[in-house]
């Protein structure tokens, strides 16, 4: 049975500091408790939620489910999953403060306990969620791809799977992928970033569009040994449960006002959209824009006019590149420390 690891660092998601003032603020009305209990990573947060129907997978005591509770709205619900009974048993205890502290009259949050390789056997429905988010917790189990399949299955048409996790620059020996301190330090189960590609595009999403990537770095000369000359990143990627068919190049316009990216919205690594700007977007992103929740916030000029079928960017990006181009504009800014000598885990 899969244990959820003790973590002392974790490279994944975003920091709080580095999060726009109304996530902060949401995250500053959940429970104490809640919080120092809470063993999970930075935050993943897409944008556009009001109203949405969100799946936190490895919920945990509940920090990001109450957080993004306030998000949503009273019309919207997040739902929590974790395996683990204890976590579930803190995260259901501080539900009606919450929900008081919020003012809302009816629960917008609820917890269910599974795995997330059965999402169904859990009780949740196919065709349900508008996102699915995740920090660092498909790493963990033994069967990724049905990770990524019964996600695809309860997604709406047009929800998304927004999730960060750690990635290695190629297949992960055996050796590795059983070592049971590279495991807790979120190594030992990290998947080779190509075969992410593959695998979301066999169970029905969307290519992964890349986020943003951050090097891993292993400072323990023991573990240094048993990886070699595999190198680790922590990345966030964005996949689309989308109608099948092609869709040609076209232009957009941001119109701007989605919360907290009213007037630039950084949709990936390669599109930031700044708003009331024409902007060309690949086949792709075209498809994904129109057939989303982000649909209403966008301007597509109508077929037939203008210059739609310019040339598209390569969608597939190397987020080991990434990290090396962002590392030439602001150096320093892109490495993280992990398994030092001192510390036994580099997870929390």
């Amino acid at each position: 049975m899969r244990q959820r690891p003790l973590r002392l660092f974790h490279p994944c998601g975003r920091k709080a500091s580095s999060l726009p003032a109304h996530i902060r603020k949401a995250l500053s009305k959940v429970h104490p408790e809640v919080i120092s209990r809470y063993y999970g990573c930075g935050l993943v947060v897409p944008e556009s939620l009001e109203g949405c129907k969100i799946l936190d997978l490895g919920s945990g005591s509940g920090r990001d489910c109450y957080m993004l509770s306030q998000l949503v709205g009273d019309k919207g619900h997040v739902t929590g999953i974790d395996m683990t009974q204890d976590l579930l048993e803190v995260a259901k205890k501080y539900l009606d403060h919450h929900m008081k502290e919020y003012g809302y009259k009816t629960p917008n949050v609820s917890f269910v306990q599974g795995y997330i390789e059965a999402l169904a056997d859990a009780g949740l429905q196919k065709d349900t969620f508008d996102i699915i988010i995740s920090n660092c917790v498909v790493n963990l189990s033994p069967d990724k791809k049905r990770v990524l399949a019964e996600a695809y299955s309860i997604l709406k048409n047009g929800g998304e799977l927004y999730f960060s996790d750690v990635y290695s620059s190629g297949r992960l020996t055996n050796e590795i992928k059983t070592h049971k301190v590279l495991w807790g330090e979120c190594i030992g189960g990290a998947l080779w970033w190509e075969d992410l590609v593959h695998l979301a595009e066999e169970v029905g999403f969307s290519r992964p569009r890349l986020v943003t990537a951050t090097i891993i770095t292993v400072d323990n000369k023991e573990l240094q040994d048993v990886l070699g000359d595999f190198r680790f990143v922590a990345a966030t990627y964005r996949l689309f449960k989308l109608p099948k068919g092609n869709s040609k190049p076209c232009r957009v316009i941001y119109n701007g006002g989605i919360t907290g990216v009213e007037n630039s919205f950084p949709f990936d690594c390669q599109y930031t959209f700044k708003a009331e700007e024409v902007m060309e977007v690949d086949g792709d992103l075209a498809k994904i824009l129109s057939s989303s929740r982000f649909a209403g916030d966008f301007t597509f000029e109508p077929s037939g006019q203008g210059q739609c079928g310019v040339k598209a960017k390569e969608n597939l990006v190397d987020p080991f590149e990434l990290v090396l181009q962002l590392e030439k504009q602001n150096p320093g800014s892109t490495t993280r420390g992990c398994c030092s000598t001192q510390s036994a885990s580099c997870c929390k």
